[in-house]
């Protein structure tokens, strides 16, 4: 099965990712928009956080004020060196100009580094009101946006809502055979929080087939406990040790993920177990 974790080598946060293609703008006699590129590609010889970076940009919109690219490519610096007020005036000018563009990526960012479920769900769906095609993968390629989504609406309490939409994009992947790295756990997690755990427990036997990670073994675990089966319970919880251990685990180098657990959360619940035997 093919695994998302993959198009982190593709889908790079760092890099213009996204550069547009001149020649089109010539193609289509927009000379303006043709010149602003040509100029803007030439701040990718140069360091995002430095002044010949930002430099170069001003001159591309100077050509041509529309030019969305160039507030998009402005904006990654501000977003990475914490000016968040600035990222979001730069990400809303780009997103003005071209919303079908630029819309996946500010609502991906809302979700990932800001918790804006609110917002990244306005973006999300703002953009599937926009196109008739698939809205793609969030910004590090490791989820749909439609996984996004649902993930936001838990954020926001609405857990059935976020089940029904994570399921469906499975159900879309599983056809592409394009699963996403952590796309069963989440919705294991949800069964699990709303109380569903044998279902719970298949997705997280999905999960291990797929990708296994300590978090999976760790709420299969809970699911275990509460199904009343010590035995199983207790070994989740010790390959969730092992796995965290040999750094299996959820992991994202610019935010935590929902759902990561830590080390100290598996080993408390280890205690549990063994204060269980001892009071035996």
């Amino acid at each position: 099965m093919k695994k998302l974790s993959l198009i982190l080598l593709v889908f790079s946060f760092s890099g213009l990712f996204a550069q547009p293609n001149c020649e089109a703008y010539k193609y289509q006699g927009d000379t303006l928009k043709y010149e602003a590129c040509i100029k803007a590609m030439e701040a990718g010889k140069h360091y995002q956080f430095s002044k010949e970076y930002q430099t170069i940009l001003d001159e591309s919109l100077a050509i041509d004020p529309t030019f969305d690219y160039a507030y998009w490519a402005k904006s990654i610096a501000y977003l990475k060196s914490g000016d968040f007020v600035t990222w979001k005036k730069l990400i809303d000018k780009a997103v003005v100009l071209n919303p079908k563009e630029h819309l996946g990526y500010r609502g991906w960012c809302r979700y990932q580094f800001f918790r804006d479920y609110k917002g990244a769900i306005k973006d999300i769906e703002k953009l599937d009101s926009l196109v008739d095609y698939d809205i793609g993968q969030g910004q590090n390629g490791t989820y749909h946006l439609n996984i996004a989504k649902g993930l936001c609406y838990k954020g926001i309490g609405e857990k059935e809502k976020a089940i029904a939409i994570i399921e469906n994009q499975i159900k879309l992947n599983e056809a592409e055979d394009f699963v996403g790295s952590y796309d069963y756990l989440h919705l294991g997690v949800l069964y699990l929080e709303t109380e569903r755990f044998e279902q719970a427990i298949e997705l997280f036997k999905k999960q291990s087939q797929n990708n296994d990670l300590a978090e999976n073994q760790y709420y299969s675990a809970l699911a275990f406990l509460n199904l009343d089966k010590p035995t199983e319970y207790k070994s989740s919880l010790e390959k969730a040790r092992k796995l965290y251990k040999e750094g299996k685990q959820i992991s994202d180098p610019y935010s935590n993920p929902m759902d990561k657990i830590y080390l100290e959360d598996i080993e408390n619940q280890l205690k549990k177990v063994s204060k269980n035997i001892n009071d035996e």
